[in-house]
């Protein structure tokens, strides 16, 4: 049931508009507030799919209202009343944040319109929020031990900036989690993540995968091509194990960190782009450096924020949690009933050396629900979990 709130501070207008909103529909709940202040105090308490908010009102008028909502309930859509000479007031409006404004005395037609817009909109604002939690839930860092929360710190503070990142840690740790973390929760969520694991793709043909090649660069180039700097424009890129990449795509890649622009392979024509760069690596740069295998200057433009990210045997504590969030989504995945571990096994597991890191964890658990018994038990991991 749609909850609207209409913020007017002459009485006459505001029962009309709330009449007008009550016989346009009886699933909507109309609460009123005479005054600015009444208004923006009766927001804080409750949850509005939508205000009709007058512009001039007592104590504090409409703009201040639509300022102080944006900052505690921004998703909430604002439909400005203006008097005659409140119009250019009303624009501005739009400019901060009010999805539309509407002139008094209020047209009929214009204001169930623009009212069951602003609904329909705030619902789809609901359902991508819905959406890109369920996501998110994809690549959650499961852990509650010291190093972990040194890290789910780190990320609020640096997701919402354009800093570039060096993730580093041994392979299994879950470096592509970190970065996904980084992108979801940056003003680039709703922008394309694109992937590259630079260890992947051969060096004669990494040049033309990063930056795209033109027709007849080489001999299996039959058109042009866009390269993966190109596709994730507007968002982010993560260069996984960016120690293996070779140095000519290194001084590229440099190119494009230190002018945003980047030029296919066989091509001249330089193009710009706009991208967050994430890197991730298991090696030692600083000793890749030494070694000339890693240009300097590439590893400070990249390695502005640091995150290393623990092995599994620094942070054991977390290793119950994690059995438990692998049981819950392997059972989900494969549609089996989900198996309890037994203190004993878990303890047991918390022993182990594990080198494969979280990605061997979570072999080892999905090996023991499928051929464990109904509780997995420590004889189940001296069976089944040796490596």
């Amino acid at each position: 049931m749609p909850k609207i709130l209409v913020i007017e501070d002459e009485s006459a207008i505001r029962r009309v508009l709330v009449k007008i909103l009550v016989e346009e529909s009886d699933t909507y709940e109309v609460l009123e507030a005479e005054d600015g202040l009444g208004g923006i105090e009766t927001i804080k308490k409750d949850d509005f799919d939508l205000v009709l908010c007058d512009i001039k009102m007592p104590k504090m008028d409409g703009v201040e209202v639509l300022e102080a909502a944006k900052k505690i309930k921004p998703e909430i859509p604002f439909i400005m009343i203006s008097g005659h000479g409140d119009l250019d007031t009303a624009v501005n409006t739009m400019r901060l944040g009010a999805f539309d404004y509407i002139s008094k005395p209020p047209d009929l037609n214009r204001l169930l319109t623009t009212v069951r817009n602003a609904l329909d909109r705030k619902e789809l604002v609901v359902e991508n929020k819905i959406l890109k939690k369920k996501v998110s839930k994809n690549y959650e860092m499961i852990g509650e031990s010291e190093g972990i929360g040194t890290i789910k710190d780190m990320i609020e503070k640096v997701a919402p900036t354009d800093a570039r990142v060096l993730i580093t840690g041994s392979n299994g740790t879950g470096k592509e989690l970190v970065a996904h973390w980084l992108h979801q929760k940056s003003n680039r969520s709703s922008a394309p993540f694109i992937e590259v694991n630079c260890a992947a793709i051969p060096s004669e043909l990494i040049e033309s995968e990063l930056f795209g090649h033109v027709k007849g660069a080489f001999t299996s180039a039959v058109k042009d091509r866009a390269g993966k700097f190109e596709t994730a424009n507007k968002g982010t890129i993560f260069l996984d194990e960016i120690g293996d990449m070779s140095l000519s795509a290194q001084a590229k890649v440099l190119r494009a960190l230190q002018e945003n622009k980047i030029s296919r392979v066989g091509s001249d024509k330089d193009i710009s782009v706009d991208v967050r760069v994430l890197a991730a690596t298991n090696k030692d740069l600083k000793k890749e450096i030494e070694e000339g295998k890693f240009r300097e200057d590439l590893y400070h433009r990249l390695a502005v924020i640091l995150i290393k990210v623990p092995a599994l045997n620094e942070r054991r504590d977390d290793i119950p949690l994690l059995i438990e969030h692998f049981s819950d989504k392997i059972a989900s995945e494969q549609g089996t009933a989900q198996k309890d571990f037994s203190k004993k096994a878990i303890e047991l597991l918390k022993g182990y050396d594990w080198t494969g890191n979280v990605r061997e964890l979570r072999n080892v658990v999905e090996r023991l629900i499928i051929l464990g018994g109904k509780e997995v038990s420590e004889e189940d991991v001296k069976l089944f979990a040796s490596k």
